[in-house]
C-alpha cells in the first residue's frame, strides 16, 4: 500500500497533488451540502465555486494575454478552490456576496501579475484576496473549512499526502507547534490546554498548513529559513496575536511571513535561452542556457522551470531541476534523463532548438558544501541524482578548494556522464572516484570507504535509491545528522 502511494506522488507534481487535494475537499463539501451534514446549500455552494473559477480564469486570462506572459491553468483552479472553501457560500441574490467572490477572485490572480516584484510575485495569491477586501470592510473569510469536523479527516489525509510529497515536514510542525504554544499563552485563561483543542477542532488551523503554508514559490530557499517563517506564521497565526488595534487573521499571518520570505529569497523570475544541446547519454540530455541575467545561487541548488506547450499531461508545466552548473560558470546546466513512458514536459523540453526559451525561478535548495573545508565528505549518485555532484566537483575545482571527497557513482555503465569533469578532479584535489552498477549498500561503503565514521553523506538520486543508502549508512552507525539527501518539491 505504502509502495503504491509513493508511486503515485512520484508521478505527479506538487501543484497537481494540491489541486486532486482541493477538488476532494470540494467534492466532501458539496456530497455534505447535499446531505445536510453542512448547513449550507449545495447550490449556493455550487454558484459560488463557478463564479470564484469564472472569475480567476477570466482575470487570469486577460492578463497573461495583455502582458504576455506565461500562464498555468493549475493555479487558475487552485486558487479558486481554496477561495471557495476559505469565503462562505452565498446565493445569487446576495450582491454582496457575489461582489467579494468576484473581488477576491480578481485581487488573487491579479496580484501574480501586478504586484510581481523582479517577475516574482511575493504574496500567496488566495490570502490577499480575502486580506485586502476585509481591510477595505468590503467583506471577510470565515475560514470554514477549518471547523466543520465531517471535513477533518479529508483535510488530514490529503493534507498527509502535500507534506510527504514535498518533505515539508518539518516546517508544517515547526508552524502547528509554535501557533499552538502562542494560542496558549495568549489565551484568556494563559494556560489552558483546551485552547489547544479547540485550535486543532474550531480553526483553520491544519488546512492553513497543508495548502497556504507549504505553496513552494512563496518559501524561504533554505530549511533554516523556512523554520524561521514557519514560526514566524505560527505566532502571527494565534487568535489573540494583533498589532495596535488590528488582529490579526489568518491570511494576515501569512502575508507577514510571505514579507519575510521574500526579503530573504533570490530574485524573481529568469528567462533562459538554450545555447547548447548535446546527449552523452542514450537516455540523457544536457542542455545549457544562458540566462537573461545572473542568477544567485549555490552549487547543489535547484531552479523551478516552466515549459508552457500544447496539451500538458496531468503532471502539468513545470519541473524542478538541480542546476548541474557551478555558480562560477557562466552558463546554467541541466542533465534531464527521458524515462519511457516521457512526460509531456519532457517531450516539450526535448524538442527545444537552439535560441528557444524557457523561463526558471525559485532558487532553494540545501544540497550544498559544508562552510568547514575540513570536513571529510562521500558523495553518492545514483543515475542523473549526479549533476548536483556534477555542479559541487566543478566549483571545487573553479575554486581551488583542497576537500577529502569520494564519488561513489550508480548507474549503468552506459548512461555514466561527466566522467571528464570527475576525471579532472582527480588531478585538481584528488576527488576518489568508484562506478558500481548497481544501488549502494552497506557492504560496499565499507569496502570502497574505510573511513566512513568520519565522514557526511551526500546521497542524490532516485527516492528508491536515497532511502535504500541511507538505511544502509544507519545500519552502519552513520548518524543522521551526518546524512545529507537531495530532495525538491515536484521530483516526478
Amino acid at each position: 500500500m505504502l509502495k503504491s502511494v509513493d508511486t503515485f506522488l512520484n508521478n505527479t507534481t506538487t501543484y497537481r497533488l494540491v489541486l486532486y487535494y482541493l477538488t476532494l475537499l470540494v467534492g466532501a463539501a458539496l456530497l455534505f451540502d447535499i446531505f445536510g451534514v453542512l448547513h449550507y446549500s449545495p447550490l449556493d455552494f455550487l454558484f459560488s465555486l463557478l463564479v470564484l473559477v469564472a472569475a480567476c480564469w477570466a482575470v487570469n486570462t486577460a492578463f497573461a494575454k495583455i502582458l504576455s506572459a506565461a500562464t498555468n491553468i493549475e493555479s487558475v483552479y487552485i486558487t479558486a478552490f481554496i477561495l471557495a472553501l476559505i469565503i462562505n457560500p452565498v446565493a445569487p441574490t446576495d450582491a454582496a456576496g457575489v461582489g467579494l467572490l468576484i473581488i477576491a477572485a480578481a485581487i488573487a490572480m491579479a496580484s501574480k501579475y501586478v504586484l510581481a516584484l523582479d517577475e516574482k510575485h511575493p504574496f500567496n495569491p488566495a490570502a490577499l484576496g480575502v486580506a485586502v477586501p476585509a481591510l477595505l470592510g468590503i467583506g471577510s473569510a470565515s475560514w470554514w473549512v477549518g471547523g466543520n469536523l465531517p471535513l477533518l479527516p479529508f483535510v488530514l489525509v490529503g493534507g498527509a499526502l502535500v507534506v510527504r510529497k514535498v518533505r515539508r515536514f518539518d516546517l508544517v510542525a515547526t508552524f502547528i507547534i509554535v501557533a499552538l504554544v502562542t494560542t496558549v499563552l495568549t489565551a484568556h485563561v494563559p494556560g489552558d490546554l483546551t485552547t489547544i483543542q479547540r485550535a486543532i477542532l474550531d480553526t483553520p488551523l491544519l488546512f492553513f498548513a497543508f495548502v497556504m503554508l507549504t505553496e513552494p514559490i512563496t518559501l524561504p530557499p533554505t530549511r533554516r529559513l523556512r523554520m524561521l517563517y514557519a514560526a514566524l506564521v505560527g505566532i502571527f497565526f494565534a487568535p489573540n496575536i494583533h498589532l495596535g488595534a488590528v488582529y490579526l487573521s489568518p491570511e494576515l499571518a501569512l502575508l507577514l511571513g510571505n514579507v519575510f520570505s521574500f526579503m530573504v529569497s533570490s530574485e524573481g523570475r529568469y528567462t533562459l535561452r538554450l545555447v547548447e544541446k548535446t546527449t552523452p547519454a542514450p537516455t540523457i540530455d544536457e542542455l545549457v542556457f544562458a540566462s537573461d541575467r545572473r542568477i544567485p545561487f549555490k552549487a547543489g541548488q535547484y531552479l523551478e522551470f516552466t515549459l508552457p506547450h500544447d496539451k500538458p499531461d496531468l503532471r502539468g508545466n513545470r519541473r524542478y531541476f538541480t542546476i548541474a552548473s557551478s555558480p562560477t560558470e557562466e552558463n546554467v546546466r541541466l542533465g534531464v534523463k527521458f524515462y519511457e513512458p516521457t512526460s509531456s514536459f519532457k517531450i516539450a523540453l526535448g524538442r527545444l532548438k537552439l535560441g528557444d526559451t524557457i523561463s526558471a525561478s525559485q532558487v532553494a535548495g540545501d544540497f550544498v558544501l559544508p562552510r568547514n573545508p575540513g570536513t571529510k565528505l562521500a558523495f553518492f549518485a545514483g543515475g542523473i541524482g549526479v549533476t548536483p555532484f556534477r555542479a559541487h566537483v566543478q566549483y571545487l575545482m573553479d575554486t581551488q578548494q583542497q576537500r577529502d571527497v569520494v564519488l561513489l557513482y550508480a548507474s549503468k555503465p552506459e548512461d555514466i556522464v561527466y566522467q571528464d569533469v570527475f576525471d579532472r578532479a582527480r588531478d585538481a584535489f584528488n576527488l576518489k572516484t568508484a562506478y558500481v552498477p548497481a544501488f549502494i549498500d552497506a557492504e560496499l561503503i565499507a569496502k570502497e570507504i574505510p573511513d566512513y565514521a568520519e565522514r557526511t553523506f551526500y546521497i542524490s538520486g532516485p527516492p528508491p535509491m536515497v532511502d535504500t543508502t541511507r538505511k544502509a549508512l544507519r545500519a552502519l552507525g552513520v548518524s543522521r545528522f551526518n546524512i545529507v539527501t537531495d530532495y525538491f518539491p515536484g521530483l516526478a
